[in-house]
């Protein structure tokens, strides 16, 4: 679980108390909602040790992994290397702040993050510069963790105010800037901390942006 509000050392410290921290699988979510999209630009915000970004560039994405943790990325970056060099050329591997990382003109066709959980105050701006990143016909995907893990055995932080659901993160969107492909709470089977099988949720928004006008303009008419 990613947090905003959580700067370089600590994420640091996390990923040097364990030898791997996520699984070396991809997010369900990325990969029921983003399968069926053409192939371009990627940015994965909070690329961790790197398996989203990796069966993104799998798939024939370029792909910006970035991530408040160089400790996270040299252990992507090397995992890639290592398993993967066929990978290598795909995939940047960028230690940056969300919070201060300024893109330039960059623009990408994709930009998620998954279980980015920040409290509202920092919400709002860290999805505003997520969103503001995704080009003219590009996706936004976010994903977390719903609020009603809260009321399982599921291992989440008692900080209530962090969890948020799709629509919360939908309500942060300009209507006349966006369209809503995705906005649910899916199910999914994990295991808590005493070995029992239950179903936690996910928030799952996937947006698109409207393409840029056209700027030719209308057709003119004859003469």
């Amino acid at each position: 679980m990613q947090h905003a509000f959580n700067g370089q050392e600590f994420w640091d410290e996390r990923y040097r108390s364990q030898t791997r921290i996520w699984s070396d699988r991809p997010n369900p979510a990325l990969v029921g909602q983003i399968a069926d999209l053409p192939p371009g630009t990627a940015l994965d915000v909070g690329a961790g040790e790197g398996a989203d970004a990796r069966w993104l560039a799998d798939r024939g994405w370029r792909v910006t992994a970035l991530d408040i943790s160089p400790v996270a990325l040299d252990r992507a970056a090397a995992g890639t290397a290592e398993h993967r060099p066929d990978l290598v050329d795909r995939i940047e591997w960028l230690p940056a702040d969300v919070l201060s990382w300024d893109p330039g003109a960059r623009r990408f066709d994709l930009v998620c993050a998954h279980y980015f959980q920040t409290p509202p105050e920092h919400r709002t701006l860290v999805f505003a510069r997520m969103a503001g990143w995704v080009a003219g016909g590009g996706t936004l995907l976010i994903v977390g963790h719903h609020p009603t893990d809260l009321q399982t055995t599921a291992h989440r932080p008692p900080m209530p105010e962090v969890f948020y659901t799709a629509e919360d993160v939908a309500a942060l969107l300009d209507p006349a800037q966006w369209t809503i492909l995705t906005s649910d709470a899916p199910g999914r089977t994990v295991t808590d901390p005493d070995g029992n099988e239950i179903t936690v949720r996910d928030a799952v928004l996937r947006a698109r942006r409207s393409p840029p006008p056209d700027r030719a303009g209308p057709p003119r008419r004859a003469r």
